[in-house]
């Protein structure tokens, strides 16, 4: 019984703050009342895959110019040596 309670008030609770909000974005126009609500939805799917396009563009971009570049610092066209058993290569930037 308790339960039932809860979940009626609830459920109370929730239709009235819809009422009270399409009250307040439409006052007395019934007919916008009948907007279907999953129009703003759609916008806002619309407008969040919007945000994932452009960072995955952004992302592409900025990856693209880290491997022209050469990575953070812009070491583009050092090639690095190690350091042999003679001795001879250290490391640091050598002839391509």
């Amino acid at each position: 019984m308790t339960r039932d309670y809860d979940d009626q008030l609830l459920e109370s609770v929730a239709v009235r703050r819809r009422r009270l909000r399409d009250a307040l974005l439409f006052g007395s126009d019934r007919v916008r009342r009948a907007l279907d609500e999953g129009l703003g939805k759609v916008f806002g799917g619309i407008a969040l895959a919007a945000v994932v396009c452009a960072g995955c563009v952004g992302w592409s971009f900025l990856s693209h110019q880290m491997d022209q570049e050469g990575g953070l610092f812009g070491m583009a066209g050092e090639r690095r040596t190690a350091v042999g058993s003679d001795g001879d290569a250290a490391w640091g930037g050598g002839a391509p």
